[in-house]
């Protein structure tokens, strides 16, 4: 294998050289650590990692976050390493085993264009409280709001083939949600994945980690967090003008005719608001904006079609009154919200 494995590293111990010794005996040629502006008194573990002639260091002058310190290695592989077949990115607190390192390279070098991921089995016994619930919480995120079905979304341990490291450098994020938006890339871009099962492994229970739980969470979940707080506004937005609508047409109105006069300028109102903050503040496309707006309204058109149509064959089937309708609407919508999102995302939106 022509690999490169990627070690990025802060603040470390004695453990980053056993990390090294470990990848160096599995066969591992080439090993680039980025330095990412540790403290003088963590110095020395780069120091004699270094006096290894298959370890290269790179070094930042300040902490720029996990997500900066892979792109930095992947940059230097593309100008220092064009000929390698990819790239095996590593955690240096001794998570990973080195057997394991080296199974999931052999998998991505055999599948050829497909990223590897070393996937944990998250066995409550042996996983620390906020690694166990926060995996949980993630992977149910993923799975139901993006529709990526990983097994341990945050696994520092990926192989990744060399034609994807121009991308990986363009991706957005510095820290650990980095490795959120690298997945989320990856499915946006329909670039197979493949999980290997790897050993589970909490030293000292994970004390060693620079995760900040609450910080760093936001910074991964963000572009979902923005987008429900868009959604839910613009919901705001559209139930109002809504419900202000149902009740202003009275019960006297045909139910169809009710609702469809009430939705119409209720959504026509919460997509122009929709529309400019998914584009700006969600997605920040870059797409011409003719473009997307040409396929928001595309999906607009149609989201509108299914829940008018849900919403009074709902309100037909139950007999409901103009304040059952107004009921109605919110289960509705969170269904449409879900598929909306995953269709802006790798839609409307695209790069």
């Amino acid at each position: 294998m022509n690999l490169t494995v990627v070690l990025p590293s802060y603040n470390p111990d004695e453990k980053l050289l056993t990390v090294v010794e470990g990848v160096l005996k599995e066969g591992f040629t080439d090993i680039v650590i980025v330095n990412d502006g540790s403290n003088k008194e963590h110095m020395e573990p780069f120091h004699r990692a270094s006096l290894h002639p298959e370890v290269t260091v790179l070094n930042h002058t300040e902490n720029r976050g996990k997500g900066r310190a892979l792109k930095t290695a992947f940059e230097y592989c593309l100008k220092n390493r064009p000929d390698i077949d990819g790239v095996v990115t590593i955690d240096g607190d001794s998570q990973h085993k080195p057997e394991d390192i080296l199974t999931c390279s052999k998998k991505m070098v055999e599948l050829g264009d497909t990223v590897v991921l070393g996937s944990r089995s998250f066995e409550r016994k042996s996983v620390p409280f906020k690694s166990f619930y926060g995996n949980i919480l993630t992977r149910l995120v993923f799975r139901v709001v993006c529709g990526i079905k990983v097994t341990d979304t945050q696994t520092g341990l990926r192989a990744i083939p060399a034609k994807y490291l121009e991308l990986l450098t363009r991706i957005k994020g510095e820290r650990y949600d980095y490795e959120t938006e690298m997945l989320l890339q990856f499915k946006k871009k329909n670039i197979k994945l493949a999980e290997v099962p790897i050993q589970t492994i909490y030293s000292d229970n994970n004390s060693t980690s620079h995760f900040k739980a609450f910080r760093d969470s936001l910074m991964i979940y963000r572009m979902i967090l923005r987008y429900i707080l868009g959604a839910f506004a613009s919901f705001l937005i559209d139930y109002t003008a809504f419900s202000a609508l149902i009740l202003v047409i009275g019960a006297n109105a045909p139910r169809f005719l009710r609702i469809a006069c009430a939705y119409v300028p209720a959504r026509v109102l919460s997509s122009l608001f929709n529309y400019n903050f998914n584009r700006s503040v969600i997605f920040k496309s870059e797409s011409p904006v003719i473009k997307t707006i040409r396929r928001y309204y595309t999906l607009w058109v149609f989201q509108l079609l299914v829940s008018l149509g849900l919403n009074y064959l709902v309100g037909n089937l139950l007999g409901a009154s103009p304040l059952g309708e107004i009921l109605i609407k919110p289960p509705v919508e969170l269904f449409l919200f879900i598929i909306s999102f995953r269709i802006q995302h790798h839609w409307v939106f695209d790069q």
